[in-house]
């Protein structure tokens, strides 16, 4: 099994190496070809190993010993269960089918060579982080997928609005990392070690206050990488780079290494339940945050990518309140609809020449019908409606939160899954049915390459049928994760079901109404309230306004005055001081016996005198 280990972890790398001999050269199919059969043996070694952890065993590997130092131990290992298989499981899976589905969507791209290899980049480092033994080797990971999604946000470095989304996002999970690594420095200060299994073996001796810092700091660098409100802001803007890169960074994989890392963790997380209570809580509370922004954006990926958020917002709750398995089940049911939902995102894109303004679409399903079921599946999927996947998992963070009697935060979810199905629906309507406004704007949408479709299907397949496995995936993950029964009666537990069901199929049956009757009228477009959510909440000003430009001015004053007058001066004022004097006493070197016998003769005098002066008094 060691073997298999080896080659799903670093096939991605070798394609990454191989793509980057090209990168400065025109386009060439072989880096999409051979790195996206790479990934394709990943997938199926991820698989084996899946297959082989699903019987209680895990694959523990020590490479090397890596960092030694005083009594700091590190070693470049690697540890397989049954959260590490299924995390893998996800990445290569979404991650084979983004690098089938790139070489058409990439294919007129001058830099076609390059996307690759930062793609493939990307997803080993995602595979160091969810497969390493230890918090450090974690780290690394955390911070590969951070350098990569820099460079695949930003891929378009032409444009401005990519560099600084790239930018934006780099410098805002910077500030989250801090948090992470103070949570690790305390992890190894308080336990003497940053192996997982050697850590989570002490947390019944650690004292409560140790614990609540340890996981407080950690959970910042989650905030960070999964976005979660204040932190949150990065995600939507995002969408700037290709929509590929939205699908497998910022659907599937490195927003959930947050979320991941929560649930890695969960010893510690489960010993302090006001820790819990607070992620929970603030899950709970970006759910609906993020949904209600999504109701009335017009830009086709940012809906998508607040849908996002919302939806991390529901993992969250999830291990807030000890759910654990649940959170990493709806990960794993999440990544392949919304996947989907970018990738058919990127064929209506391509369609409409790059047009993302949903109200400058419409009856794209008379030229886009695959393309339009395949979103339709994934759309249905995401508002939970039975049997589709999204069903299974969400219910189950319902249920888990109302069995944990946190009714408001139950109350807040149930709302949520509402204005999830009303939004998911509402981009339905307005890309696919109703009239033909591409027309006004001279656009001829078209059908995305077949090979692109079918590298879409797989995804379209495990949208309706990966909830059907939950009996399996719990048999698997209780070696590893707590899985705890959720006490309701029968009439509850269907009670809770129908009414999640009814809030859903209203959601969607409203927006199907509503926008097959042309939608909203002008007046609500005036209303505070449209202004407020179409705005964000005025959060991105709020944080231009009050810290980007008093930042920005801060830096201005500190390089003119102090850099400038203070450092600037002091270091020109030494060098000049030492040139003048140079040039002083250069006049010595003449090359003259007779003077330079005078200035031995001085010196010897003035170092007598100074004996004499400074000598001791006895």
């Amino acid at each position: 099994m060691e073997t298999y280990l080896y080659i799903a972890l670093f096939a991605p790398l070798v394609g990454s190496l191989f793509a980057s001999l090209f990168a400065d050269k025109p386009k060439t199919i072989i880096t999409g070809l051979v790195t996206s059969a790479l990934l394709f043996v990943s997938w199926v070694s991820s698989v084996v190993l899946l297959l082989h952890v699903a019987h209680g065993e895990a694959v523990h590997v020590k490479m090397m010993d890596w960092i030694q130092a005083g009594g700091l131990s590190i070693p470049f290992g690697f540890n397989v269960d049954a959260v590490t298989a299924t995390m893998m499981f996800v990445v290569t899976t979404v991650s084979t089918v983004v690098h089938v589905y790139s070489m058409g969507y990439m294919d007129h791209d001058k830099s076609f060579n390059r996307f690759f290899a930062w793609l493939s980049a990307f997803v080993f480092s995602m595979m160091v982080l969810v497969m390493s033994d230890n918090f450090a080797g974690l780290f690394i990971g955390w911070e590969g997928v951070g350098l990569c999604s820099w460079a695949l946000i930003g891929f378009w470095y032409h444009k401005e609005s990519a560099s600084w989304a790239a930018n934006e996002a780099f410098i805002m999970n910077r500030v989250a990392d801090l948090g992470m690594l103070i949570g690790i420095f305390l992890v190894y200060w308080n336990f003497g070690s940053l192996q997982y299994d050697v850590v989570f073996a002490q947390v019944d001796k650690m004292d409560p206050t140790v614990l609540m810092m340890t996981t407080a700091f950690l959970f910042i660098g989650a905030m960070g990488k999964s976005a979660q409100f204040p932190l949150h802001t990065w995600l939507a803007d995002a969408m700037e780079g290709p929509t590929p890169v939205s699908a497998l960074i910022h659907a599937a994989t490195m927003v959930t290494a947050g979320v991941y890392l929560v649930i890695r963790a969960n010893p510690l997380y489960g010993a302090v339940p006001e820790v819990s209570l607070f992620v929970a809580s603030l899950g709970a509370f970006v759910a609906m945050f993020a949904a209600s922004m999504a109701l009335v954006n017009r830009d086709l990926k940012r809906i998508i990518a607040y849908s996002t958020l919302s939806q991390l917002g529901y993992m969250f709750v999830a291990a807030g309140v000890g759910a654990y398995w649940v959170a990493l089940f709806h990960l794993m049911t999440h990544a392949f609809f919304k996947a989907l939902l970018f990738l058919g995102a990127g064929n209506v894109m391509h369609a409409m020449d790059d047009e993302l303004d949903i109200f400058k679409m419409g009856g794209l399903g008379k030229t886009m019908q695959a393309t339009m079921i395949l979103m339709t599946i994934a759309s249905v999927a995401l508002a939970g409606i039975y049997p589709l996947a999204g069903f299974f998992s969400k219910d189950k963070i319902l249920e888990a939160a109302f069995a944990g009697h946190h009714y408001i935060l139950w109350a807040v979810l149930w709302i949520t899954a509402g204005l999830t199905a009303f939004y998911s629906f509402r981009l339905v309507m307005l890309v696919f049915f109703g009239e033909e406004r591409y027309k006004i704007f001279g656009y001829h949408p078209h059908e995305a390459y077949k090979f692109m479709l079918w590298a879409m299907s797989p995804l379209a397949v495990l949208a309706v049928i990966a909830g059907f496995f939950e009996h399996d995936f719990v048999h698997m993950i209780k070696a590893v994760l707590p899985v705890e029964e959720f006490h309701v009666s029968t009439g509850t537990f269907w009670f809770l079901i129908i009414v999640t069901q009814a809030i859903a199929l209203g959601g969607i049956a409203f927006a199907v109404w509503k926008y097959s009757k042309g939608g909203f009228s002008e007046k609500w477009r005036e209303t505070f309230v449209y202004k407020l959510l179409f705005n964000q909440y005025y959060i991105p000003k709020i944080y231009d306004e009050y810290i980007c430009k008093p930042y920005a001015e801060l830096s201005k004053i500190a390089w003119k005055e102090l850099d400038v007058r203070v450092v600037d001066a002091t270091v020109d004022f030494i060098a000049t001081t030492i040139y003048k004097s140079g040039m002083v006493s250069r006049v010595v070197q003449s090359g003259n016996l007779s003077n330079m016998l005078r200035w031995m003769g001085a010196g010897l005098l003035i170092l007598l005198l100074a004996a004499i002066l400074y000598s001791p008094v006895r």
